[in-house]
Parts: structure tokens; sequence; C-alpha cells
């Protein structure tokens, strides 16, 4: 195993699978000789040439519209865009075409292909620059939206978005980029994962954390902390926003009887949610406590750091959550099992 980067792991996949497949080619803005605004793309237009590594111009729903094209053709192409807020020139592209023309044509053409785009606050930015608009994407039948948290799962799920015969929006959290796991020295025996498929990263039996992106990994921050205090928290990494793994979610909060989602994105119709409304449905009668959400503030993101901070979701803000769900219980002492009998609870059978 080595030790690598987000950001490393994405290039050494997306050179591995430009090695595995000559269908497989990136376009995208300044990704050749500039060699990308986030050097994911360093070094492959010197390896594999402009036929494969094509710089576009500065036209997302132009070039979005011809990777469409390449797709129906049987190529597989892999578009940067440089952040996902760019991705809302191309929305047509995305939601009107690349979503609809497999049911649209009966099945008998597919849109292979992958957008790759980075989004989040944090980095000062700006407003129209630090958005999580993800939702809008996982609104959409006939697209998939992945977003790993780790560059293990960023290896595996790019592998499984390029394989796939369907159109996959793949989410990079820019503050991720420069986070470290560990990853097979060598890329080529990384297996694909699932797409659907949700993980529980760390399991407990207190209270069940809800994440992904960015916030799956400060959930597993939480997890440590309040690990040190005596209390199991289960932390659940989604992975996969469309398909929406319901099940290990509902399967989780029935364990530990309690839940806090957390999200990069604003509260309101937030796809936190949409989590809280499937473990209504699915995990009521466990319920110890309402469920709980912690996203960022409803405002366009500050500039001024202090202020963009302040707006953004934190461990603080995720452990004040947690604790006040534990509170809201009953159940104080650490290490509770929630399975236990609960009389004021728990569910006629």
């Amino acid at each position: 195993m080595a030790t690598v980067t987000y950001r490393q792991a994405l290039r050494d996949t997306l050179r591995a699978e430009m090695l595995r497949d000559e269908n497989v080619f990136l376009m995208g803005e300044e990704i050749g000789l500039f060699e990308g605004s986030y050097k994911i793309t360093e070094g492959l237009l010197k390896e594999f040439g402009p036929r494969r590594v094509r710089d576009t111009p500065i036209a997302e729903e132009g070039f979005v519209g011809a990777a469409i094209g390449a797709a129906m053709l049987g190529l597989r192409p892999v578009v940067e865009i440089m952040t996902i807020n760019f991705s809302l020139l191309a929305l047509d592209q995305i939601v009107n075409h690349a979503a609809k023309i497999y049911g649209m044509f009966g099945g008998q053409a597919s849109v292979p292909m992958v957008i790759r785009t980075p989004g989040g606050g944090g980095q000062q930015l700006g407003a129209t620059h630090s958005q999580n608009v993800e939702l809008f994407y996982s609104f959409i039948p006939g697209l998939k939206v992945l977003a790993p948290s780790t560059p293990a799962e960023a290896s595996a799920m790019l592998k499984a978005a390029i394989r796939d015969d369907d159109p996959v929006l793949f989410l990079e959290n820019l503050a991720l980029y420069n986070t470290k796991g560990e990853l097979p020295a060598a890329v080529e025996d990384v297996e694909p994962a699932e797409i659907g498929r949700a993980a529980v990263t760390r399991p407990g039996t207190d209270i069940t954390i809800i994440g992904y992106s960015r916030m799956a990994r400060v959930a597993s921050e939480v997890a440590e902390t309040l690990a040190a205090e005596g209390i199991s928290a289960e932390v659940v990494d989604l992975r996969s926003l469309r398909p929406l793994d319901r099940q290990t979610v509902v399967d989780s909060v029935r364990r530990t009887g309690c839940a806090v989602v957390a999200e990069d994105d604003w509260l309101t119709y937030g796809i936190g949610a949409e989590i809280a409304a499937t473990i209504q449905e699915g995990a009521f009668d466990w319920l110890d406590a309402p469920v709980r959400r912690v996203a960022m503030a409803e405002v366009p993101l500050p500039y001024a750091k202090s202020l963009e901070t302040a707006a953004l979701p934190s461990a603080e803000s995720l452990l004040t959550a947690v604790r006040a769900t534990l509170r809201a219980t009953g159940r104080t002492t650490p290490g509770t099992d929630a399975t236990s009998p609960r009389p004021a609870l728990e569910p006629a059978r």
C-alpha cells in the first residue's frame, strides 16, 4: 500500500483507465498544456497526446455537448468542468440530453461519459465559485451522481464511473484534494466500486452520523472525538447520491436509534432532507430522538475568511448536533446499546 493524496489518486486512476481502454479520452478547459487548474491531469498530455487529452474553449455547453455526441458513438469521454458552478452553463446538455438519451432512444443509444467537477467552500473563491449544487443533478433520473470522500474511494469510484454505460457526475470537494489515504501501490489493482452502495466506515452503537464527500471525513473526525468520551458513533458515507442507498442508512439507524445528517450544502430542500425523510419512512419506530441536520448557512458564501468559515458546517457544529441528539434520547450513559428496551418508544410488534 502507498499513501497518496486525493489529487494523486484521481490522476493515477485516469492514467490507468486511459491505458486500459483506448476509447477513454479527456476534455476540459486548460487540462492539457496547463495540466489542469488542480493538476489532476498533470503529465497526461505529454504521455497520451492531444487526440486523447483535449483542451477546450471556455464554452461548457459546447464541449459537454460534444462529449455527449462522442459517447453516443462509442467513446468514453471524461470531461473536467473547472468548478461545479460552471456546470450550470451546460445544464441543458446535462439534464435534457445526457440524462434523457437512453430512455428517449428506447435503449438504442447510451451516453457513457463522466463529468468530473469540484465544488465546495473554504477556499475564499467567492459566492459564485463556492457552491455545492449537486442536489440539482441528484434530482434527475438518468444521471448517476458520485461523491467519494477518500483517495481509495475516489479511485474505485472513478473507475466504476468511467466503465459505466450511463452519464455520471463525479463530485470532488476542493478541500479534499490534499487529503491523504492509502491506495494499492499499483492503482491497476484497485477494484471498481459498486455504484449505488453506501459504506459504514465506522461501526457504532450509540448514534448514526451520515455524510458524504467532505462531511463524511468530518463525521469520521467527530466519531474519533466522541470515542474518547466513551460514545460509540456509527459513520455512514453515502458515496453515491443517485442512486441512493437508502437501506444501509435505515439499517444503521435501526441499530443505533438516532441520527444526525451532515452536508456541505444549504439546509432547505437539501440532500440531508431526503436522508431525514428516508429515516422517517424506514426507521421511525426505532428513533429515540428527532433526526438532526447540519448544513451551511443559507447565504451566498462570503469572501471574508472569518465569515466564510462561520457559514460552513464544521466538526464543532456537528459535535453540537450529536450531543444534543444524544441528550434528547434520554440515554445519557455512553455506550448504551440502542437495541435495549425503551418503553416510551419501543414499537408495537
